[in-house]
């Protein structure tokens, strides 16, 4: 089945995917890029940082905090979070039925309506189907508060990762879904090993040559995993050829040392491009104290180096936000790096920070490495 008829049958039609050119941003956009700039006096639309057929180097919006993450955020913020987005040229979004049980992907639809599907990129992800109803609280956890009423069940069939992209498209009313990443599909998200590897089975049977089909059929423009470690992509590697990734938190200024040397290196002699997410380690390293989605205070360890990594930044007069963006689109891997937000001061404030003008002291990363808070090996941006 071709991607026209796909769409047809679910009611949708079909915009053109002409590609237009893709226009990067001059860098007398910004004149100040310090991580306490605000979005005062700041509405000039900028010309788009991608087109809606590539990715090159260009920072994404993510869809957690829109659903509610952590605390409740309205539909009114979630909204001007986006148009904040779009003004500033940002056009590669990413959302999940995951997320808020559904809410993101709602919210995402709201945005998007009427927007021509060529001028952006969209992803969402398979694993889950949502069916009507009252979470239960060890699907809501700590995460979500304000989500959809919607169960979900773990499905990693070819059927369900079909079922999946159908129920997205319906929530998003989009004719289109770009990247579909394979979700959660992490050890420490099952009770155990053995569940994990169950489901890994499944998906090596269903959604894995699903996707590789819908590929094929013109359906989808690619396919990888998202996925907070990286056993599911390595083993999957040596049967299937995902296109893209979605990793997160797997490699910021904190913690990168396992996907620098091991998890990238895998993925770039396979040709698999990255998608980088939670290069703030889910806004830890811009001064919140949410830690990796994680319902518990950061480690010790972690909490010590990002002192450490402060005391550094404020000798070179660095925000740490913008070397934690930098460092992480420095990777010659990484085609996008994706930051979540909540309200469009922060999303302005990544985009500076990441699209600004600001150039860091090379002497600034050399004191990183020299005192061993980042890896010697790391990618630094250079001029």
């Amino acid at each position: 089945m071709k991607r026209k008829e796909f769409l047809q049958n679910l009611g949708l039609g079909v915009l053109s995917a002409a590609a237009v050119p893709t226009t990067l941003l001059g860098q007398s956009t910004v004149v100040n890029n310090k991580d306490n700039e605000t979005i005062d006096g700041y509405n000039e639309e900028m010309p788009p940082l991608n087109d809606g057929n590539s990715l090159n180097k260009v920072l994404g919006l993510g869809g957690v905090p829109l659903a509610g993450a952590w605390k409740p955020t309205s539909e009114e913020d979630a909204l001007k979070t986006l148009e904040k987005a779009w003004e500033l040229g940002i056009r590669y979004y990413d959302t999940s039925p995951r997320y808020g049980n559904g809410i993101s992907e709602r919210r995402f639809g709201v945005f998007l309506d009427g927007k021509p599907s060529d001028k952006y990129i969209l992803s969402s992800k398979v694993g889950r189907i949502l069916k009507p109803g009252v979470a239960p609280k060890e699907q809501i956890k700590h995460l979500w508060k304000n989500p959809m009423n919607a169960v979900f069940n773990y499905d990693y069939t070819a059927s369900g990762a079909r079922k999946s992209i159908e129920d997205s498209l319906l929530r998003l009313g989009v004719q289109k879904l770009d990247f579909v990443f394979i979700h959660d599909l992490n050890p420490a998200n099952f009770g155990s090993k053995e569940e994990y590897q169950n489901y890994f089975e499944e998906a090596k049977k269903g959604a894995i040559p699903e996707l590789a089909k819908m590929k094929e059929e013109g359906i989808i423009k690619g396919w990888g995993f998202g996925i907070n470690q990286p056993d599911a992509v390595l083993e999957a590697l040596n049967f299937s050829q995902p296109d893209i990734c979605l990793m997160a938190t797997q490699y910021s200024l904190l913690d990168h040392k396992q996907a620098l040397n091991k998890t990238f290196p895998t993925l770039q002699k396979n040709k698999v491009k990255i998608v980088l997410g939670s290069p703030l380690n889910c806004g830890y390293l811009a001064g919140n104290e949410t830690w990796n989605y994680s319902p518990n205070p950061a480690p010790k360890e972690i909490a010590e180096k990002r002192k450490q990594l402060q005391t550094v930044a404020a000798k070179y007069g660095v925000g740490l936000r913008t070397a934690a963006l930098q460092f992480a689109m420095a990777h010659p891997a990484v085609v996008s790096v994706l930051t979540g937000c909540r309200n469009a001061e922060q999303i302005y404030k990544n985009f500076i920070s990441l699209h600004g003008n600001e150039i860091i002291n090379k002497a600034f990363w050399g004191e990183l490495k020299a005192l061993g808070l980042i890896e010697k090996n790391a990618p630094t941006p250079t001029v």
